[in-house]
């Protein structure tokens, strides 16, 4: 079984294909906790949950009443039919961690529909988990944003880097980069030895530099001092849009 946290139309706000209108799939459930990031949502229960800013994509304990079971891919293909979309509009597939689910029977046959009904598909994934691209040859039709977690998420080096999931995801995918989500303070810590540790295991790969934050202060607070790294440094600045406009990160 599948869970979905939401889904919507917007423009994608990160990463290489900014500004792009793209369908959004929510997926709940990831293998991190990433509670270094520091952002906190209040449950309706009235916990306050700390982690990631989509915590409530991750915290089954406190968020479940977000949390849609999916028993078939066609519960899925049927969200499409209640937008107005283009013609094969680009679906964005993000979490959470959607590849929790890289082996699931009815992700699979979601995948091959999207494919062959010629849409393009981004995962938005740490590539801390392993994909089965020669079981599953969709794989290889899709866009990778490998948004690899670094020390400031407070998870275990060994569990957040995996070389060897990073390569074979980047010589295998369609296309794949790397996102990295940067506050101010990591700038000060080593953070180009970090970036370089994981872009070793791919050193094409192009790299993409967020301002780390769950609101449009934090966002903007975080951006002048990570453009004058990402200019030092050779990195692409990535704006994070969704929030800078809108000032939340659920429903854009």
């Amino acid at each position: 079984m599948l869970y979905l946290v939401e889904h919507f139309y917007s423009i994608q706000g990160e990463g290489r294909y900014t500004g792009v209108p793209s369908l959004f799939f929510r997926f709940g459930g990831c293998n991190m906790k990433c509670e270094g990031f520091g952002c906190e949502e209040v449950a309706s229960d009235g916990a306050k949950v700390l982690g990631c800013d989509t915590v409530y994509a991750v915290n089954k304990e406190h968020f479940s009443k977000n949390w849609i079971p999916i028993n078939s891919a066609n519960e899925l293909l049927l969200v499409l039919n209640q937008y107005d979309l283009p013609p094969h509009v680009d679906i964005v597939l993000t979490g959470g961690e959607p590849l929790i689910y890289a082996n699931e029977p009815i992700f699979i046959e979601f995948l091959k529909t999207l494919h062959a009904d010629g849409h393009k598909i981004t995962f938005e994934t740490n590539a801390s988990l392993h994909v089965d691209f020669e079981k599953y040859p969709v794989y290889k039709e899709c866009i990778f944003a490998l948004s690899v977690k670094l020390s400031n998420s407070a998870e275990p080096l060994n569990k957040r880097v995996r070389g060897d999931v990073i390569y074979s995801i980047a010589s295998n995918a369609k296309e794949a980069f790397f996102k990295f989500s940067i506050d101010t303070e990591s700038i000060t810590l080593g953070l180009e030895e970090e970036i370089s540790s994981v872009t070793m295991h791919s050193p094409t790969t192009l790299v993409y530099c967020m301002p780390l934050g769950g609101t449009k202060e934090e966002v903007e607070a975080n951006t002048e001092p990570l453009i004058e790294f990402c200019k030092v440094k050779g990195y692409n600045f990535s704006d994070r849009l969704h929030i800078r406009i809108w000032d939340q990160n659920k429903g854009v």
